[in-house]
């Protein structure tokens, strides 16, 4: 097993023993005296920050970007870029070293309000899915691949772009989700391998709307799913980012680059056109389906 894995697993058992003697503690005879309580818990922080701080040997500046088709059509704009901090989102665990959140925002005519509701203080604390663009997004291959993880079956919570709700998330629910592991914090989710060692994350996906399963070839530009709100979330989003092992837990992460659209800075605008994403498909059907002297005679 992988020292990383082993290192998820001990931390995860650390908070999971230090909770049980708190409640131990509470409704019946301590187990130990009141500072060895808190050990496990010692224990779990110093793993947790050892992980976050320990990132790929390799950085962005001495190994080259995976450069991958964008994910996603339309209007979006870029949160937690690569483009500005690595790690991008803090840490290195689930080898997001180099993620990147997008969230679509659709153009709106001069004098409408903007498409994306507004984080706010104090209300509405949650809102519905339905009421942010992105959510129901179609989410496309980046590449040639096969699918080695897919799964659908979490709930899309509301979301948590209020201050209360913000605070609930970052004091109570993310704690239990990192607790309870990988796939509760990356939420509905897909892998696919593009060979090379280098494999693709789209997390949050939405319930039930995946179209592959795990074994799946799929092609550049194919139908995956759809975005959603499961997870360690604050609204439907799409979380990315390349990682060198098909195990979130034991990953590191790998630099990327989308073709037409490169890295994305925080909160900058990109567009991707449908039809982009047709010919760049298109081009690779045709180069995998000529005939070897055609091939000669272009190269």
């Amino acid at each position: 097993m992988p020292v990383r894995k082993v290192m998820m697993v001990l931390y995860r058992v650390s908070w999971l023993v230090f909770l049980a003697l708190v409640l131990i503690g509470v409704f019946s005879e301590p187990l130990l005296p009141f500072g060895l309580t808190f050990v496990p818990a010692g224990a779990a922080v110093l793993i947790g920050l050892v992980m976050s701080r320990t990132g790929p040997r390799a950085t962005s500046k001495s190994r080259p970007a995976v450069e991958v088709a964008p994910p996603v059509t339309g209007r979006w704009s870029a949160l937690n870029s690569p483009a500005d901090k690595v790690p991008s989102h803090g840490t290195h665990v689930y080898g997001q070293t180099y993620a990147i959140d997008i969230v679509a925002e659709p153009e709106v005519g001069e004098g409408e309000s903007p498409a994306r509701p507004p984080f706010r203080l104090f209300w509405p604390v949650v809102r519905r899915n339905r009421d942010f663009p992105a959510f129901g997004a179609p989410l496309l291959a980046v590449a040639d691949a096969t699918v080695v993880r897919a799964r659908d079956g979490q709930r899309d919570h509301l979301s948590r772009n209020s201050l209360p709700a913000l605070l609930y998330l970052m004091l109570i629910e993310g704690g239990v989700r990192d607790v309870l592991g990988a796939s509760r914090i990356i939420g509905n989710h897909v892998i696919l391998d593009l060979g090379d060692s280098t494999y693709a994350v789209y997390a949050h996906v939405q319930r039930d709307s995946l179209q592959v399963k795990a074994g799946d070839t799929v092609r550049a530009g194919q139908r995956l799913g759809r975005v959603g709100n499961s997870g360690n979330t604050t609204e439907p989003h799409l979380h990315f980012h390349l990682m060198d092992g098909p195990d979130p837990d034991s990953a590191h992460g790998v630099p990327f680059t989308w073709r037409g659209v490169g890295v994305p800075a925080n909160g900058e605008m990109f567009t991707v056109e449908e039809a982009d994403q047709t010919e760049d498909q298109a081009e690779k059907t045709e180069e995998r389906t000529e005939q070897p002297g055609e091939q000669a005679t272009r190269t």
